[in-house]
């Protein structure tokens, strides 16, 4: 019995050690399988972010150093513009003897844009016009066989049909037939500039001839693709580098090119326009940096015609007075500097600009009087930040402030102050008003702004923007110059121009085709509905409070 007892004490004290034996081998196991897994999962960690790390660095050498801007309406047109294809590129590329032709870019645009215009501000009476307005482009450009040795050639025909309004003079939707462009160029791709630390070329090249482009953020320098008419120069540019390059500096000296609806524009010898425009990218996942300088010189003894071509000296037109307002010299320094970028690791983005503004001009007090040289000294500023949603739709919100300075003008008598009105240059105005009403400047204006990309399955690259604006007059005593040029010296008006809403929707009908529809409400402020009952202002005394504007426009492509 004890011998019994003796060997279950046994059998049971070896179970014990037996399982917990297998118990720590079990540990162990676990514990080595725990150390693998951390292990693995550490490779794996460092894996993916060698993989995020090598597709960052793909990505950048693909794109350089560029990083496109994401702030509303201030994409510039590319050089060449959009439309425009290398012609083994196009549908051409299936015959034979165009399959390798590398080294002609070709291209056919034609828009015609329906409008519906109920109570137009810009307009001094009060009607509903419904204008048809046609633009066709064409583009021809040689390069690369006979390098460095490049020119393109581009032509224009805008046309306004079924209007109330008069074709004649209305440069803003006329010109017939012809040149956008038309230059010679010399194009270094391996210049003396060498290359960045990307490997990038930096390339070297200088035009001379007919030019139109746009730079910084648009609001300056512009080819104001929505209007139905195109701002064009005559001279030379030259640029160092491009938007893959760490840095890249242009330069420009040009003349304006004065448009005439039914005759061939010609060079506005009474203005010469002076810039240059730096581009620094070597933080660019941070920041993109751009300043630059401008310069406008102005001689009153050569200014012949306002700008829809009507000649100051008609007296059917422009008083004695008027042309004498009008025929001053002028100087105009403006520098400025652009912030744009996005937030890394986020999806916050960013614009900011500020410009400055100096020099002097002449103003016309009287004919007693004469002329007299008064200071030029003007300021704008605007901001824009946004955030984009990790969603399929990729809606971004945003919100905008912008400022440009106007004209405080003494109430009456002679004003002999400084000129503080903000000149706008040769900018756009299409992004301040979808309704065409605000330029850049005597404004102020808050802007909050929904982009977003819809889905469907029947219809593919569709994109949505709406948005809503405030506008106040910087100064109350200044014009309101796209509003019919209202104005109350006095500035007992007030400073409240209004509020507007609007909405655009986008989407391509095939590759060559596509529709763009747009609408878009005004609410006239206190400053509309008390200048409007002036008689100095020759306007509606009656007309609505508000406005509609309604638009279809067609884009056909040839390549």
């Amino acid at each position: 019995m004890q011998l019994k007892k003796i060997s279950l004490a046994l059998a049971t004290a070896g179970l014990w050690w037996l399982g917990n034996g297998v118990a720590f081998a079990e540990e162990a196991v676990q514990a080595e399988a725990q150390v693998e897994d951390t292990e693995q999962q550490k490779k794996v960690k460092a894996r993916l972010a060698e993989i995020k790390a090598e597709e960052k660095a793909a990505a950048k050498a693909a794109a350089g150093y560029y990083v496109e801007r994401r702030s509303y309406g201030t994409q510039k047109e590319t050089e060449p513009p959009r439309y425009v294809k290398q012609l083994n590129k196009t549908w051409l590329k299936d015959y034979d003897a165009f399959a390798d032709v590398d080294w002609l870019d070709i291209g056919f645009e034609y828009r015609a844009r329906f409008e519906h215009r109920d109570n137009d501000f810009r307009r001094a009476q009060q009607n509903i016009d419904e204008p048809l307005l046609l633009r066709s482009r064409a583009y021809v450009g040689l390069k690369n066989i006979l390098d460095p040795f490049r020119f393109a050639v581009e032509v224009q025909d805008s046309r306004r049909n079924h209007s109330d309004y008069t074709r004649s003079n209305d440069t803003r939707d006329v010109d017939k037939a012809d040149f956008l462009q038309a230059y010679l160029e010399l194009y270094f791709k391996d210049s003396i500039f060498g290359k960045d630390d990307l490997g990038n070329s930096r390339p070297f090249w200088v035009r001379g001839g007919r030019l139109a482009w746009e730079a910084v953020d648009r609001r300056l320098i512009a080819r104001n693709e929505w209007r139905n008419t195109t701002n064009t120069f005559q001279g030379v540019r030259a640029n160092i580098g491009d938007k893959k390059n760490d840095w890249q500096l242009e330069v420009f000296g040009v003349q304006p090119v004065q448009r005439f609806t039914d005759q061939l524009d010609q060079v506005d010898h009474s203005q010469n326009f002076y810039g240059a425009i730096f581009d620094w990218r070597g933080l660019s996942e941070y920041v993109s940096i751009q300043p630059y300088y401008f310069l406008l010189k102005q001689d009153g003894s050569e200014v012949k015609y306002d700008a829809n071509g009507n000649s100051y000296s008609d007296r059917s037109v422009y008083t004695a007075a008027q042309q004498n307002q009008a025929k001053i010299d002028r100087e105009i320094h403006t520098a400025g500097l652009r912030v744009f970028g996005v937030v890394p690791g986020t999806s916050w983005d960013y614009d900011a600009s500020y410009i400055k503004q100096w020099g002097h001009q002449d103003r016309f007090i009287s004919n007693t009087i004469g002329y007299r040289e008064v200071d030029h000294d003007a300021h704008a500023y605007n901001a824009e930040i946004g955030y984009t949603f990790n969603h399929l739709w990729k809606p971004r919100v945003s919100a905008f402030y912008g400022v440009a300075t106007g004209d405080r003008t003494t109430p009456s008598g002679n004003d002999f102050t400084a000129n503080q009105r903000f000149d706008r240059l040769f900018g756009f105005a299409r992004p301040w008003s979808n309704d065409d009403y605000i330029q850049m400047e005597n404004i102020r204006t808050p802007k909050v702004r929904l982009e977003f990309d819809p889905k469907f399955t029947w219809l593919e690259n569709v994109k949505v923007d709406t948005g809503f604006s405030w506008y106040r007059l910087d100064s109350a005593s200044d014009r309101w110059n796209a509003g019919a040029n209202l104005r109350d010296r006095t500035g007992n008006s007030g400073k409240d121009l209004g509020k507007e809403f609007d909405l655009r929707v986008r989407f391509p009908l095939n590759q060559y085709a596509s529709l763009n529809l747009g609408y878009a409400h005004f609410w006239a402020g206190d400053f509309v509905k008390n200048t409007v009952q002036l008689p100095a202002n020759n306007n509606d005394a009656t007309r609505s409070s508000e406005s509609d504007f309604f638009y279809t426009e067609l884009t056909l492509l040839g390549f």
